[in-house]
């Protein structure tokens, strides 16, 4: 078996390191949110506004190192986020809502560039090791579950503020992570594949395969992205789990989103791209089933490991299928496309996962999910069956 180049293990540990802005806001931004907004329903805007600076930076950053490469972008993007880290605490510090949501807007920026490792590591490696460089960084995300939470409890009382000292830990994280990307070297492509004709892009997205990536990406964040996002809120706040409880499950929930990555590559070697993410949408429809029927401690952590289970399976499945619809010469576009999309769907879903679990309760919130599942099930069922 062909092995993975340094490239794919560089963006695999820059990915832990980074991708901790993630499972640190998810866990945090509801509490700290919840203690300095002005009204209730606006206590997951912080969370929410992550994904809505990611959907807004994508265009930008992949401009960026369409512009001047991968890594340099990467090392600029790196010193961005220090200082963003920096603000947020300091916004925590005066207790400044509305300075904390901008902070974790443009925390945005360092995702939607993480959210570019996997492109970076498939471009590194031949066709056929293409699952598997993508599976491997996404496995980065394990180490990522662990470090955010456990940073945010562990810097909640370095300071006389709660949580400010934990995004003062992010940022030393952004440092470490900063430091493994120097090793990083852009991926060398043919002189031919660089300057070939590029499509344009109403030509490329008639094609069917793209539009079975694109969806069953944007359908898999955001439904994960809008159960998640209420949790800490319905777990914590609404039925009064401990924050320790409310940690152990979000981190649980991150860790199954990435630690399936491990068998990702023979899943699709075995399954097919199609089975596979059908096998998520049906971990998301289980999950449901057992969110709704109680708010025990067990219900959560079961539902929260299986919506993971999922988003995996129909995420790595995406990745994996979306460069069959482009050309070298034409990833930067469509891959910005792809993921401003994407988030842009999830930016969405993260907003109003606020108003909902206030306005609606945890279970009228499961069940508005099942109809983009269904449709999701159609779709992947139909071109799976059209390609056998």
């Amino acid at each position: 078996m062909k092995s993975l180049p340094r490239n794919v293990w560089i963006l695999a540990i820059s990915q832990a390191l980074l991708l901790s802005v993630s499972s640190l806001v998810v866990f945090v931004g509801g509490l700290v949110g919840t203690n300095l907004a002005p009204v209730e329903n606006l206590a997951t805007l912080p969370v929410a506004s992550i994904v809505v600076g990611t959907a807004a930076t994508i265009p930008p950053v992949t401009l960026l190192m369409n512009t001047i490469g991968r890594r340099r972008s990467f090392f600029v993007i790196g010193i961005f986020s220090i200082l963003v880290a920096f603000l947020a605490a300091y916004a925590i510090t005066i207790s400044s809502f509305y300075l904390f949501c901008l902070s974790t807007f443009l925390l945005g920026t360092t995702y939607s560039c993480v959210m570019q490792f996997r492109f970076a590591a498939m471009e590194s490696v031949s066709e056929d090791l293409i699952p598997k460089a993508a599976s491997m960084v996404l496995i980065g995300g394990i180490a990522a579950a662990f470090l955010g939470p456990e940073i945010a409890v562990f810097g909640k009382d370095l300071t006389k503020v709660e949580f400010a000292g934990s995004f003062m830990m992010l940022a030393g994280l952004f440092v470490l992570g900063l430091i493994f990307l120097l090793a990083f070297k852009n991926p060398v492509f043919q002189e031919a594949d660089n300057k070939s004709p590029q499509r344009p892009l109403k030509e490329i997205v008639k094609q069917r395969t793209f539009w079975v990536a694109l969806l069953s990406a944007t359908i898999g964040y955001a439904v994960m992205s809008f159960i998640m996002t209420a949790t800490p809120v319905s777990m914590h706040v609404m039925d009064g789990h401990s924050l320790g409880h409310t940690k152990w499950v979000i981190q649980s929930h991150i860790i199954a989103m990435f630690l399936p990555s491990l068998i990702a590559a023979w899943v699709i070697k075995k399954l097919g791209i199609g089975k596979m993410m059908l096998a998520g949408l049906i971990a998301y429809l289980i999950c449901i089933a057992i969110a709704f029927v109680g708010n025990q401690l067990g219900n959560y952590w079961v539902s929260l490991v299986l919506l993971g289970v999922g988003w995996n399976f129909l995420f790595i499945g995406a990745t994996t299928l979306l460069p069959q619809s482009y050309h070298p010469s034409e990833r930067f576009k469509v891959q910005a496309l792809n993921d401003f999309v994407i988030f842009g769907v999830q930016a969405v879903a993260s907003l109003s996962a606020g108003w909902f679990i206030f306005a609606v309760g945890w279970q009228n919130l499961l069940l508005l999910t099942i109809p983009f599942i269904v449709f999701q099930f159609i779709v992947v069922g139909k071109w799976n069956a059209d390609k056998a």
